[in-house]
């Protein structure tokens, strides 16, 4: 893997910091989440690794639903929405979408309607019970949806674009989410997140050498991009893959963030270097469980006291464990965790957690 050389300190970029804060202010903007969310060390998981110091950006708290990293998004996606006039969201997911439960809930805080379409993704889970009625479905209905549920292997947008047209037959107007808000628009909350965390480390004079974060609809990792681009990239960014192969991963994330930065108004050309992914943790697939997630979720929850999800933060967390533990991150370096959230997704993974009882020998 491609080493990540330490950057210089933040403190000299305040005018390309005003610079991002204007672009993002010119944006519609629909206010959803409870920002700015802490930066935190975790120390009691540092001493356990004996690695690098690590820390997590508790993006799981944005409030919304639970919380998560969607709610960033929503914020321009429903900013969107209402400027363009639009009474009705569609979006789509797999059963336990983390992005579906907060779209929902952003749309009823906004007095939109809310068409979701299910994507029956994870073949191996959709028969457990508690996965396909629990977590996230459950909160989901409880904001009001129209639901739809599709096969494995559906060409998603093609089924959203007929359920907009039925929408415009109605009399209705409607605004298209992608899947996971990742496009140029909903990556703009992970812009705005950079920043953020940018103002943070300089305020506590923290050098921050990695970013760490699980990417999988690449609008995270595509906003973090654009948004360090715009800062002159104070810290470089990993994401662990969740579904797939790293080139294609890697393409994707490029992309997007390039499309950001272009949707930003940013005038330097985004490098295809920045762009990092590592997909050795995705194990059989999307939604399946794996040793390290589940090592994972346990270490946080018992040293830590933080819940991670079982599909996303579980297996970045998994990730940076593992390249921790192999001397990737050295001792001394600052490595920030951004915990994309969506704890409620593991009550649909009981099963996996099932003989992790009290009873079994803390860390």
């Amino acid at each position: 893997m491609r080493e990540f050389s330490m950057m210089r300190g933040m403190k000299s970029h305040a005018k390309p910091a005003t610079q991002l804060a204007d672009a993002l202010a010119r944006a519609p903007h629909f206010a959803c989440a409870h920002l700015p969310t802490p930066l935190a060390p975790l120390k009691r998981l540092s001493a356990h690794l004996g690695g690098a110091n690590l820390w997590i950006k508790r993006d799981d708290c944005t409030g919304l639903a639970t919380g998560g990293n969607k709610a960033r998004k929503l914020e321009y996606l429903i900013g969107a929405a209402i400027a363009g006039g639009a009474d009705t969201v569609l979006t789509h997911g797999a059963l336990q979408s983390n992005h579906v439960r907060q779209t929902a809930a952003a749309a009823a805080k906004a007095n939109l309607k809310c068409e979701i379409l299910y994507e029956h993704r994870v073949a191996n889970m959709d028969a457990d019970a508690d996965y396909a009625v629990s977590g996230n479905v459950l909160l989901t209905e409880l904001f009001g949806v129209t639901r739809s549920d599709h096969p494995a292997d559906t060409d998603m947008d093609a089924a959203m674009a007929q359920r907009a047209a039925a929408v415009r037959a109605r009399g209705g107007k409607p605004y298209l989410i992608a899947g996971g808000g990742s496009n140029a628009v909903g990556a703009l909350g992970y812009a705005k997140c950079a920043l953020e965390l940018h103002q943070q480390a300089a305020r506590a004079d923290l050098v921050i050498t990695h970013v760490v974060h699980a990417t999988g609809s690449t609008g995270t990792q595509a906003g973090l991009l654009a948004g360090g681009h715009g800062l002159h990239d104070p810290f470089p960014i990993l994401g662990i893959g969740v579904r797939l192969p790293r080139a294609q991963q890697e393409q994707k994330v490029f992309e997007l963030a390039r499309a950001t930065v272009e949707h930003l108004g940013l005038k330097r050309e985004l490098a295809r270097e920045r762009v990092h992914a590592n997909c050795d943790y995705v194990g059989a697939g999307y939604g399946l469980p794996t040793d390290g997630m589940r090592e994972a979720v346990l270490l946080l929850a018992r040293l830590e006291g933080i819940l991670l999800d079982p599909v996303y933060a579980g297996k970045g967390m998994a990730g940076l464990i593992d390249l921790t533990r192999n001397g990737f991150f050295k001792r001394g370096e600052n490595v920030v965790f951004v915990h994309t959230g969506g704890s409620a997704a593991l009550f649909g993974y009981r099963s996996v957690f099932a003989e992790s009882g009290a009873a079994e020998e803390s860390p």
